[in-house]
């Protein structure tokens, strides 16, 4: 990260595309991580999970959300016997209680993709936006 700091203040201001550019890198290892990690049951879990930006409020950040596709929440909707609507994304994640009153644990899947990679993320962010810097502080 101090690397990456003093390259940043080299540059003098952060431009934009280069945030946006290293914030996709690392996201985009989580976002593997977490469709690798995903369980089986089902098989659309893999294929619903998206990486969407966050709205920009603040220049020089950018952040990406690893998360169930709303497209798909038609498949993701399960209603049970008793009418009772439940989101199998989060089921899957943070495990849910069964009819009988059973607590059955979530797999932790897109938790553990983002906590068994971090420090993957955090260099490859870091690499991205080094080298990105480097060159538009060589283009200038």
């Amino acid at each position: 990260m101090r690397e990456l700091e003093r390259a940043i203040r080299r540059l003098g201001q952060v431009p934009q595309r280069s945030v946006t550019k290293a914030a996709r890198a690392g996201g985009s290892i989580a976002l593997r991580a977490a469709k690798r990690n995903a369980p089986v049951d089902e098989g659309n879990l893999k294929k619903g999970l998206i990486m969407k930006a966050e709205r920009r409020v603040t220049v020089g950040k950018k952040v990406y959300d690893i998360m169930p596709d709303p497209r798909m929440n038609d498949v993701f909707v399960k209603v049970s016997e008793s009418g009772e609507r439940s989101y199998y994304p989060a089921s899957q994640e943070f495990g849910y209680l069964t009819e009988s009153g059973h607590y059955i644990p979530g797999y932790r899947y897109m938790a553990r993709a983002v906590e068994d990679n971090s420090r993957t993320i955090q260099r490859k962010i870091i690499d991205t936006a080094t080298t990105d810097i480097d060159r538009a502080w060589r283009g200038r």
